[in-house]
């Protein structure tokens, strides 16, 4: 990681060596989806992040804050198609009327806390005017994208400590590859689901028509109560309890633990139109509130989602041509916004570790150790009460054969039985990941990692997907 030391400030710039922390993976979480090579929106080709990170001083003067800058392009002019969306919007985001307005994210967006808005702002157009952004062509208006969660529990917000020069070097920073997380960026002294939040990132490869294509996210986690933190579906918060609790000494009079915000920024590289983007948009509530998040009156949970396709699309004199996923192909993009926006808040608290802030105010890290320890019980636990593989059962070629094949429904993607090594596995569309089916009982099984059990019926040539309390049959297609 690299360091640049202006006076007593500490910038810490994203770099290729970012992300040797432990991230949630490392903990035994099963998340669902296939993530990118870097487990970022960095994994988007094109993106770049950088951060500028300000941590200095103590007790009511003690500065806990930053910057993050997301270039959808690198660092160049090149608007890429946009749309934006608020669950509850007790918060800001600027620049997002034009966004609707136009279809078009022009700048880069950027990430700070609730004070400091408006000098980002004002400096990304300086920024932008003097990194030759628009490549020789004169800056007549711009309408930069900022957002903003608060950090004043832990920062003094009313210090006013992020300036021109901290935007600068968010800016200059930006890089693909992998990226830091927690207490980083605008992320620094943020707060969340009980314990020490901040920037994270994740991201899902799905396959559509043959095609791969990536959704990424990154989130600036501030929000949500410590009785509400689940984690993949285990009540993390509740479990722990008081384990760690915040230790507040000073701050706003009406502070209550689980208020706050969540900036969350999607990146992907399938061709969608505004119209499909403010759709992604929308479900990335579903991935917060898979965490604990309630969309509360003192919350600001604003989203915007970006697609780097059709790198032509920005014309303004002659007519452009562009690329479109048709809207029945959507539902893969759908899933994968919704699980990297889960997995991205986990890693930021994963990243995150114990700062102790202003008036000497303390948020704890997650306590590693205890969560590995939940996530070991509840996986061992699950299988014995519902699934359990049966090692004794062997599958000759004949019956490999039999299950093998490919099997259709028309409201979803196909699975695709194949056999390797005598065993039988699982792929949901041409050119998807595959997942090794174990042994339940007689033309029952369990996939690998996550309990959903697939039940075939050999007579009707079918087979059923049963997932909590779904289930989907779909018919073998002849050979």
């Amino acid at each position: 990681m690299r360091y640049c030391i202006v006076a007593l400030l500490l910038i810490i710039c994203g770099s290729a060596d970012a992300q040797r922390k432990e991230r949630a993976r490392d903990l035994g979480i099963p998340f669902e989806g296939q993530p990118g090579a870097y487990n970022a929106i960095t994994d988007v080709a094109g993106v770049e992040v950088g951060y500028s990170t300000i941590v200095k001083g103590k007790g009511a003067k003690a500065v806990r804050t930053g910057v993050t800058a997301i270039l959808p392009r690198g660092n160049k002019h090149n608007p890429v198609y946009a749309a934006w969306y608020t669950l509850n919007g007790n918060g800001e985001m600027t620049g997002t009327t034009w966004v609707e307005e136009s279809g078009f994210l022009e700048t880069p967006v950027m990430i700070t806390n609730t004070n400091s808005v408006g000098i980002t702002r004002d400096a990304v157009l300086k920024w932008v005017a003097t990194r030759n952004w628009f490549e020789d062509n004169e800056l007549w208006w711009g309408l930069p994208v900022v957002a903003e969660t608060y950090d004043g529990i832990l920062n003094d917000i009313l210090g006013f400590h992020v300036k021109e020069e901290h935007v600068f070097a968010a800016l200059d920073s930006a890089r693909g590859g992998p990226i830091a997380e927690g207490n980083v960026g605008g992320g620094t002294g943020m707060m969340c689901l009980g314990f020490k939040g901040g920037t994270g990132t994740s991201s899902r490869v799905v396959n559509i028509a043959g095609k791969k294509y990536t959704v990424g996210a990154l989130v600036q986690s501030n929000f949500g109560a410590r009785k509400d933190l689940t984690i993949t579906g285990v009540p993390v918060g509740k479990l722990l309890g008081d384990t760690l609790p915040y230790r507040i000494y000073g701050g706003p009079d009406n502070y209550t633990p689980g208020t706050g915000s969540i900036i969350v920024v999607i990146a992907t590289d399938a061709p969608l139109l505004p119209h499909q983007l403010k759709r992604l948009a929308q479900r990335v509530p579903i991935g917060v509130g898979l965490t604990g998040g309630k969309g509360h009156n003192s919350s600001g949970d604003i989203f915007l989602a970006f697609s780097t396709a059709n790198e032509k699309a920005y014309v303004a004199d002659s007519l452009g041509i562009v690329q479109q996923l048709p809207n029945e192909w959507i539902d893969p993009l759908f899933e994968a916004t919704i699980q990297s926006t889960e997995e991205a808040i986990i890693n930021a608290m994963t990243a995150a570790e114990t700062m102790e802030g202003v008036y000497g105010n303390t948020a704890y890290a997650l306590p590693h150790h205890k969560v590995k320890a939940l996530m070991q019980e509840y996986i061992r636990d699950i299988p014995g009460k519902e699934l359990k593989p049966d090692a004794g059962i062997r599958l000759s070629k004949e019956l490999l054969d039999t299950y093998s094949g490919t099997y259709t429904n028309s409201l979803a993607s196909p699975v695709i039985i194949t056999s390797k090594d005598g065993k039988l596995q699982l792929a949901r569309g041409e050119g998807a990941p595959t997942r090794e089916l174990l042994p339940v009982a007689k033309d029952v099984f369990m996939i690998k990692g996550n309990f959903v059990r697939i039940v075939f019926n050999r007579e009707l040539q079918q087979l059923a997907v049963e997932d909590d309390s779904i289930e989907m049959v779909y018919k073998k297609k002849a050979k």
